[in-house]
């Protein structure tokens, strides 16, 4: 097990319960003390709650990028039946950073789309750490008009840093590519039910998380830009990174206050790589509950709640900003507004009078 490093406590009281655990000591085997035991785990398990019930938003994104936190391809196996694998885009190759394919989720037939990191050395590298390339968008954008054509729900896995921003994915079309999947997305006349299980970052993410319903894991995080590369650009300086997701509301509690997302799915406690099978078990079912909440939707209706849901994101005040509040908002716009006019204004009638003079 990894710790992190508000973990400490948690790691020295491990160690003493597995060594209580251990019937073997050097002068050979022992008796097990139940009791001590037991008294050990419940001061672990009040200090999980104690902890993870008090975590910020630089905390919470070392748990999203827990190495032990489940990944996509362990949910796949855990949640569903059948999982049939599809590969290739048609246009350049196969994307191994995203895993996609058909299967059942109870006897609901589902295209299941899952963005994958890996779990080891060798499978990360395999994989891309989780950055799809233009033709894991396209062979996204290709399952989904399947789905279409066949009355099939959509259900993404979001777990990625970005998109990959290397040289080869870009001459491939890496922008158009996420645009195309985000059209994609938006467009097609199924539900789609997006989770994000880690961390969601950036284009890379949205372009899978357009969907009639996002859904969070509660220590995953959401946003345009890691906090490392905000600080970077903010302050210059990356080690601000803990500001920077402090700044950036990137929690699950934060996004559902501003309703960018739609529900959030509880993790066991201490994260969801304490206990990955209840983790599996908390998402399946959700996802079955959310999927029936479209049964009684027609094709139309699926394609403009999505439609409706992103467009109202950023409408609605928060509720603690009162009228007065939003008025002195509007003034001050308008206060700033007139002021850049005037400054506009003044450069207009510089270069004219230079203008003028150069004629001369």
């Amino acid at each position: 097990m990894q710790y992190l490093d508000f973990e400490k406590e948690l790691e020295n009281l491990d160690t003493k319960i597995e060594n209580l655990k251990n019937p073997f000591e050097s002068s050979g085997l022992t008796s097990l003390d139940g009791q001590e035991i037991e008294n050990i785990q419940l001061e672990i398990d009040k200090k999980l709650k104690e902890i993870y019930s008090q975590l910020d938003g630089w905390q919470k994104t070392k748990v999203a990028r827990h190495d032990n936190r489940p990944k996509s391809e362990f949910y796949i196996k855990n949640i569903f039946n059948n999982f049939q694998p599809i590969s290739g885009d048609r246009l350049f190759g196969e994307d191994q950073a995203i895993i996609a394919g058909f299967a059942k989720l109870e006897d609901q037939s589902v295209l299941v789309l899952g963005q994958e990191k890996g779990n080891d050395t060798e499978s990360r590298i395999k994989r891309n750490f989780g950055m799809m390339r233009p033709e894991g968008y396209r062979k996204c954008i290709r399952l989904m008009k399947l789905a279409e054509k066949f009355k099939i729900p959509v259900i993404t896995f979001v777990d990625t840093p970005g998109a990959y921003p290397g040289k080869g994915a870009e001459e491939r079309g890496q922008a158009e590519a996420i645009a195309k999947s985000i059209e994609c997305c938006l467009s097609i006349s199924q539900p789609i039910i997006s989770v994000v299980i880690g961390e969601g970052g950036s284009g890379g993410a949205i372009a899978l998380a357009t969907s009639n319903k996002v859904l969070m894991l509660e220590h995953s995080i959401y946003s345009v830009i890691s906090p490392e590369g905000c600080a970077s650009i903010l302050w210059k300086d990356a080690s601000k990174s803990k500001e920077a997701a402090e700044s950036m509301q990137i929690t699950a509690q934060s996004l559902l206050k501003h309703e960018i997302i739609d529900e959030i799915i509880e993790e066991p406690l201490g994260g969801a790589h304490r206990n990955p099978e209840q983790a599996s078990n908390f998402i399946k079912e959700s996802l079955i509950r959310n999927l029936k909440s479209f049964s009684n939707q027609n094709e139309s209706e699926i394609i403009q709640q999505r439609k409706d849901k992103f467009l109202a994101i950023g409408t609605k005040l928060p509720e603690e900003t009162s009228v007065f509040d939003h008025e002195q908002v509007f003034r001050f716009s308008k206060n700033k507004f007139l002021q850049n006019k005037k400054i506009v204004s003044f450069f207009i009638l510089l270069v004219l009078i230079l203008f003028i003079w150069l004629l001369n």
